[in-house]
């Protein structure tokens, strides 16, 4: 996809794992405050933290980041991180819904679960990435997210701390862009 035919996009929705926090301190400081669309990243993580993980990205980011919170609506020109130890839903009225079922993937929040649910509502106007982890959770909802019609991305597996989730990934779907940690951000700025 050459950059004029880059299409309107309302949300970004990034996964991640082992190795993608780091990733994400390089990515999200970087992103343009004019962006146009919210971000919103799901992030695998132990819910015992002590210092809420929106927190230490809102000190680094340009761009206001939030923890999100049932029926919170999504905003453009923000960054939303799912919290730990829920799944994110994202409704057709553009808000947030928590859910607490069983975990996917050994994992909640799912990034299968958000990528296909996002998906369904934004479809063509949503771009997938997915990040460095230890598992396969994410490959799915990529793969989905390319058959709604939407942009997909992956971190190159070699710039990947942990590559399973990018290699489960590529397995499944043939992304519109495989980029380094560099490049990831290049490509939401154009957006």
């Amino acid at each position: 996809m050459e950059e004029n035919e880059m299409r309107r996009v309302d949300l970004v929705v990034i996964g991640g794992s082992a190795g993608s926090f780091t990733v994400l301190l390089e990515i999200l400081p970087k992103i343009r405050t004019d962006i146009d669309f919210a971000i919103v990243v799901v992030l695998h993580r132990k819910n015992n933290f002590t210092t809420s993980i929106a927190d230490v990205f809102d000190q680094k980011c340009a761009l206001p980041v939030l923890e999100c919170e049932d029926k919170d609506r999504i905003e453009k020109g923000k960054i939303y991180f799912a919290p730990a130890d829920y799944h994110l839903l994202i409704e057709k009225d553009s808000c947030f819904s928590l859910d607490y079922s069983e975990k996917v993937n050994f994992s909640r929040p799912a990034i299968d679960i958000t990528f296909k649910n996002a998906a369904d509502v934004y479809q063509s106007k949503l771009v997938g990435i997915l990040l460095s982890g230890a598992n396969a959770d994410g490959a799915e909802g990529l793969a989905y997210i390319k058959q709604k019609s939407g942009t997909t991305i992956v971190q190159d597996p070699e710039s990947a701390e942990i590559a399973t989730m990018p290699n489960e990934a590529l397995k499944l779907c043939k992304p519109d862009f495989i980029a380094n940690v560099g490049e990831i951000a290049d490509l939401i700025n154009q957006f």
